[in-house]
């Protein structure tokens, strides 16, 4: 009986070590598929990623051509209020509101844009002096100064300035009276918000970036003066007289032209994101910093645009 159950045992033994052997799995294995299972790729990932590229890219496109489009038809609404005010004289847009928002827009920023447009024409003077004095040129500076900061400096600093002091300040002011649901009860009593909101505020910007460059310029011109004859050793006359030969009329022009777009881009992109604010205080923040990062943008390539088609018609 003992020998019996003993031969029964290891028979159990050898058969239990034959099964596990079998359905085991060796260190060596286990590694060898996990090395299987990473080589194996998934067919659908390169589709994956560039169905993933394409939305992102189609999603761009769709804000981009929404964002344009609203812009203009926000153009079309003002512009037509305008026109029925100071051509047909069907309507009036009140002149109080008009002479507030300038005094808002564009008398409050004259300090600051007077100081970094005098920064500016100090610090283009300084670092263009050593490049032209290579050349026996320095008194150049005065050319130099007066062009770039006349076509293209003066504009763009002062468009730059007025975003973050009066842009934010527009979309902000707007946001809230949606929040407020101010603007549904202009419309409730059949005043249109365009009208009454958007074109002073239209106008005070194009009228007040136009005035503001002209400021800029004369700070920036003047510093590079300065820098000139205190620094430079260029005498008074001979500055003065190498920035008005080099400067023409295509010079004050452009710059001039720039300015009125920049301030009207300004005025829309403000207003459009004011009257989209949506979601309480959080929007009204939201509605400010999209104001200052899409105008800042949307300035440089209208200046982008602007320069390279008065190159290509030869007004330079």
């Amino acid at each position: 009986m003992v020998q019996g159950s003993d031969s029964h045992c290891s028979a159990c033994r050898n058969g239990c070590g034959r099964s596990l052997k079998s359905h085991g799995s060796t260190p060596s294995s286990e590694s060898q598929r996990h090395s299987n299972r990473r080589r194996r790729i998934d067919p659908l990932t390169p589709a994956r990623s560039i169905i993933k590229l394409v939305d992102y890219v189609g999603a761009a496109w769709f804000e981009l051509n929404e964002f344009i489009g609203s812009l203009v038809w926000l153009f079309v609404d003002a512009f037509t209020w305008i026109y029925r005010s100071l051509v047909l004289r069907q309507v009036r847009i009140g002149r109080s509101a008009l002479v507030t928002q300038i005094l808002r827009v564009g008398v409050r920023s004259i300090a600051i844009v007077s100081l970094v447009s005098g920064c500016i024409g100090f610090i283009l003077a300084l670092q263009t002096a050593p490049s032209l004095a290579q050349f026996g040129q320095v008194d150049k500076v005065a050319n130099l100064v007066g062009v770039a900061v006349l076509r293209e400096l003066g504009p763009l600093i002062a468009a730059v300035v007025l975003t973050g002091f009066a842009g934010a300040s527009i979309a902000a002011e707007i946001g809230t009276m949606v929040v407020n649901e101010e603007i549904e009860a202009l419309e409730s009593m059949a005043l249109n918000p365009i009208r009454f909101l958007v074109v002073p505020r239209l106008i005070a910007t194009a009228i007040s970036l136009f005035l503001l460059t002209i400021i800029g310029d004369l700070c920036a011109v003047f510093a590079g003066g300065v820098v000139g004859v205190v620094f430079l050793d260029i005498p008074y006359e001979v500055y003065k007289l190498n920035t008005l030969q080099q400067l023409t009329t295509s010079d004050f022009s452009t710059g001039l032209i720039k300015s009125i777009m920049f301030g009207t881009v300004l005025g829309l992109i403000a207003c459009r994101n004011g009257l989209r604010v949506s979601g309480g205080a959080a929007g009204v923040g939201k509605a400010t910093t999209d104001t200052v990062v899409q105008t800042i943008v949307t300035v440089i390539f209208l200046d982008l645009g602007f320069t390279a088609f008065f190159y290509a018609v030869g007004w330079t």
